[in-house]
């Protein structure tokens, strides 16, 4: 329902084919993404750092594919965007990567190719497991975590300001991202990433809540 009414205000789109959808975030709650974009007829690109989480989704069939590189996730994308073909296809890396590879793509080639974004990473921990910074492997971020987690919160905190630079470059060209209830916005206004709404007081940001503007 959150990305079919996305569709429905954001893109005035009932019909979600050749759309495509970015977020991250397949443990937990979060996993029901991938079942999600299949159902609303899109193309869903999840990323997620926990190889375990992408096999189990996978295994319960939520996840269609599954791919460790970002060339052939750019490439499936494509053309499950030609042919109008649903697809959820898990990528097994950082998100940040995911968003920037995006970026390169609209700066290279001049093609946008992503509709709708959002963000299911655990954002109310973010320093203790829920983020994993870009700069690292997930392996070396759980060692970095346990040794020295002043150092890890520095880089989650760099990580969160890269996330959301991406993101907005993005969103300046039409896609439409949203907030998924999980501190996203608010641990990356705290790392001092610009998502404060225009004009506004600090309590607001520049990107809608699910909750209120999708779901309400």
């Amino acid at each position: 329902l959150t990305v079919l009414n996305a569709g429905r205000r954001y893109l005035k789109a009932e019909d979600l084919s050749a759309k495509v959808f970015v977020t991250s975030g397949l443990g937990g709650m979060s996993g029901a993404q991938a079942k999600a974009a299949v159902i609303a007829g899109c193309v869903g690109i999840i990323a997620e750092v926990d190889e375990a989480a992408l096999l189990k989704r996978h295994k319960q069939g939520w996840l269609m594919e599954i791919s460790n590189n970002l060339d052939h996730c750019i490439a499936r994308l494509r053309d499950a965007r030609k042919n109008k073909i649903a697809l959820s296809l898990g990528y097994h890396g950082n998100v940040v990567d995911l968003w920037e590879r995006l970026v390169y793509e609209l700066d290279t080639t001049g093609e946008m190719l992503v509709d709708l974004g959002s963000d299911q990473t655990s954002c109310h921990n973010p320093f203790n497991g829920g983020y994993y910074p870009v700069q690292l492997g997930f392996e070396e971020a759980k060692q970095l975590l346990s040794t020295n987690p002043g150092k890890f919160r520095t880089l989650v905190q760099e990580s969160l300001k890269r996330h959301v630079a991406a993101i907005n470059r993005l969103a300046d060209k039409g896609m439409f991202f949203w907030d998924y209830g999980n501190a996203f916005l608010l641990e990356a206004q705290r790392a001092g990433a610009d998502v404060e709404k225009r004009g506004s007081n600090k309590t607001e940001f520049r990107y809608p809540s699910y909750v209120q503007h999708i779901m309400g």
